[in-house]
């Protein structure tokens, strides 16, 4: 479906600046917006690796483990169905912290990660695997909602784009992620226990 909404914007953009004499415009700024966005993945490559780089030396270093012991108690309140020692709990931690530092694209692999060791908990549970469990859609609205305390893709859009104070997002989006983890956490837990009722 997204294919054919983008597709049909760009065709009637090509179109319109056919018919209205600008096609040269179209072309120069197809060209132009083509190397943005190849400098903008070039910058971005270089913020994810360095990231994920220390999230990986944090992992091996055993600091993930000691900062998911810390966040049990959080664990514990926002899934509680799911076992004190399961394996989904470290991979939601890892996904948490990322989001935390602002780095959606460095928490994807453990999201992912996570959503998979849920599904091996309901298989073990023995309910129905192609139905979302409570658990895995309280991840995916904390996830969606993501507490950061530091934007660190954003702060690189704004460096790439010539912000002069590219951090200047960060209280601005300290108090908006939290507003918006707060209201995930109220609403998550609004359903669960409907749901159990």
């Amino acid at each position: 479906m997204l294919n054919l909404l983008w597709g049909g914007m760009i065709l009637i953009g090509i179109l319109y600046g056919g018919i209205s004499g600008n096609f040269e415009a179209v072309t120069l700024s197809a060209l132009d917006s083509a190397k943005e966005a190849v400098n903008l993945c070039i910058t971005m490559l270089g913020v994810v690796s360095m990231w994920s780089g220390l999230m990986k030396v944090a992992e091996n270093a055993g600091l993930v483990e000691q900062l998911a012991g810390k966040m049990k108690g959080i664990l514990s309140f926002l899934f509680p169905k799911i076992p004190k020692e399961h394996p989904s709990l470290k991979y939601i931690s890892m996904n948490m912290i990322a989001n935390m530092l602002g780095l959606g694209w460095a928490a994807t692999p453990a999201g992912l990660k996570a959503m998979e060791e849920l599904k091996n908990l309901e298989i073990d549970r023995g309910t129905k695997v192609h139905i979302a469990s409570n658990e895995m859609c309280t991840f995916l609205v904390l996830n969606i909602s993501s507490l950061q305390l530091v934007p660190v893709n954003i702060i690189a859009y704004r460096s790439q784009y010539g912000s002069v104070n590219p951090a200047a997002v960060i209280g601005p989006a300290l108090v908006v992620t939290a507003m918006s983890t707060v209201v995930a956490v109220i609403y998550c837990k609004i359903k669960c226990a409907g749901k159990n009722s």
